[in-house]
């Protein structure tokens, strides 16, 4: 059975974690500091780490100069409030091989964990990590978006919201699944947020890319 060390010092996420992970086949173990993530952090313990940057004790960067420097090779996503560049880029140059920002939609976390687990697997032949609808191309790996010949550069909010347009083409999504997909666990369903982060989207690519259905709420061109 697949074993996941979560790293978080939030009591609520940390339930919200275990409880979504038992129910997809994990077995997990949390710790609330990155004093004990660093020793518990092994690969012959645990198959993948998710790792708060805001531990106490030794923050998660610490964590990860201290795992990756004695060779510890587990995938490790970092999931934190960080949403600065310096925090993201740190973290993934000090060895983090994902990056999911909070609040998040644990389907999202849940898909970047499987393919972590593929691409450490000798033997599972993986999924496509590249979406594609019309002249729009997602790269979930390294999270990057392109439109024709023209790279987009997208928030990590962005992101996250363009994926969930991109997994369901042609199909339309309420303003309330869009909400749930992407803002995952903590967000307000009095909020207009995804209108404001709709036309974020269609400023960067184009106007017709994302079409609104009067009513209902929005559908991505297929």
């Amino acid at each position: 059975m697949t074993r996941i060390l979560i790293a978080e010092d939030e009591e609520r996420i940390v339930s919200f974690l275990e409880k979504g992970l038992k129910a997809n086949g994990y077995t997990t173990i949390a710790v609330g500091t990155g004093t004990d993530a660093i020793a518990l952090a092994r690969d012959d313990t645990f198959d993948l780490l998710i790792l708060d940057l805001g531990l106490p004790g030794a923050d998660g960067h610490e964590v990860l100069r201290q795992v990756r420097g004695r060779g510890e090779r587990m995938p490790i996503i970092v999931l934190t409030a960080r949403s600065g560049v310096d925090d993201t880029v740190g973290a993934l140059e000090g060895g983090a091989d994902d990056h999911v920002a909070k609040p998040f939609r644990f389907e999202e976390l849940l898909a970047r964990i499987r393919l972590r687990l593929r691409d450490d697997s000798t033997d599972d032949a993986g999924a496509p990590s590249v979406l594609t609808v019309g002249d729009v191309r997602l790269d979930l790996r390294a999270r990057t978006v392109s439109s024709g010949d023209r790279v987009v550069e997208l928030t990590a909010r962005e992101f996250s919201l363009m994926e969930t347009f991109m997994r369901n083409p042609g199909r339309v999504l309420s303003r309330m699944e869009l909400l749930s997909s992407a803002w995952g666990y903590d967000f307000d369903p009095n909020s207009n947020v995804v209108d404001v982060y709709v036309r974020y989207l269609r400023n960067k690519l184009t106007d017709d890319t994302i079409e609104t259905v009067r009513g209902a709420g929005y559908r991505l061109r297929a």
